[in-house]
């Protein structure tokens, strides 16, 4: 074995010992990045005994679904790519520290912790159903429950995205960690809460597509299938929910502990809505808990919104710097077929947080 490759195990397994209740997303989400451990792909069951992060129960998932898994790694993929996405203008901007996906910033049960259990959910559902639907996986195929005939006068053709399949691995994969997990009762709530709000975001969100088919583009005849929306679509919705979360406490209501809003004047969460337990930290300086702090972030000087240089340095100021920067300009078409561009310089200004 490689020198690297124990390096990057033995890291991983030492964060996964000395965290007692981290937040369980950033646990497995570390399999997105397979090709650190040498694996290229899900050939065999020895290959899930290699995957950082996983419980037992997901090793067996693995194992009876090998095929399944790189899909599952894409997953992991999306959803990290898709967090970094909608939170770049951010104090926090799920940055990837410390041997993990995201540090210790999820250890406690803060909106951003909801947000990363939500989109990581929702990225496992999304890429196991596109699988599907593409013919790479052969446990599963095109929705055959969506058929026949429209009493809106078109018919139910083409592949549907079997989005009920996905769904169910996801519920089945990644709320396993949540099992076995040694978080209190009342987190645990909180993070299949929140993995079950991702999934469902997918569900609510599908969409028609038609096709019309007649003479010369006529529409004589229509066929339509379900799709799913694309996962930066799903990223969007659930940062309008990361903004919009409930604060929550655990309450014993008959015989069962159950989530319910702080606040009692806050109307009650539905399934889809975000909840969380505890408030943020303002992410302004570095810490030993995965927080990189804003110092040397970029921001913007006109802004008054959070990518904004006050909000964005917390009131240290900022420094300004020119830079300059390489732009294609003057691209014209060429007959053909090519266009031919030239090399543009221009300067900018740069503010960078004290």
């Amino acid at each position: 074995m490689q020198t690297t490759l124990m390096h990057v195990i033995l890291t991983s397994l030492f964060f996964l010992h000395t965290c007692v209740i981290c937040g369980s997303a950033s646990k497995w989400l570390a399999i997105f990045n397979m090709q650190a451990l040498g694996i290229s792909t899900i050939k065999s069951p020895d290959n899930c005994e290699e995957l950082p992060g996983l419980v037992n129960k997901q090793i067996q998932i693995c194992k009876r679904n090998l095929e399944v898994m790189d899909s599952v790694s894409l997953g992991a993929n999306l959803a990290i790519m898709e967090c970094q996405t909608q939170f770049q203008n951010r104090r926090w901007n799920c940055s990837t520290v410390d041997g993990s996906v995201f540090g210790q910033v999820l250890d406690n049960g803060t909106r951003e912790a909801a947000f990363v259990n939500a989109i990581s959910a929702a990225g496992v559902a999304h890429a196991v159903t596109r699988g599907c639907s593409s013919g790479e996986l052969e446990k599963c195929g095109c929705d055959r429950t969506v058929g026949g005939n429209s009493a809106d006068g078109f018919v139910w053709a083409g592949c549907s995205d079997n989005v009920a399949y996905g769904v169910q691995f996801s519920q089945t994969f990644v709320d396993a960690m949540e099992r076995k997990t040694r978080a209190t009762l009342e987190r645990r709530l909180m993070n299949l809460h929140n993995n079950e709000a991702g999934r469902r975001t997918i569900e609510d969100n599908m969409r028609m597509e038609c096709k019309c088919h007649g003479v010369s583009g006529s529409c004589e005849m229509k066929t339509c299938w379900k799709s799913m929306p694309t996962f930066g679509d799903i990223g969007q919705v659930l940062k309008e929910k990361f903004d919009g979360a409930t604060e929550v406490q655990s309450l014993k209501i008959g015989s069962r502990q159950q989530l319910v809003p702080r606040n009692a004047d806050f109307k009650p969460h539905t399934s889809s809505d975000l909840v969380y337990l505890v408030p943020s930290p303002d992410f302004c300086e570095e810490d030993l808990k995965g927080s990189l702090g804003t110092h040397g972030r970029r921001c913007n000087k006109t802004s008054k919104a959070i990518d904004g240089c006050e909000l964005m340095c917390c009131g240290r100021g900022f420094n300004t710097h020119i830079e300059e920067v390489i732009e294609r300009c003057s691209c014209k078409f060429h007959w053909c077929c090519y266009v031919k561009c030239r090399n543009c310089h221009r300067t900018v200004e740069v503010h960078t947080c004290k």
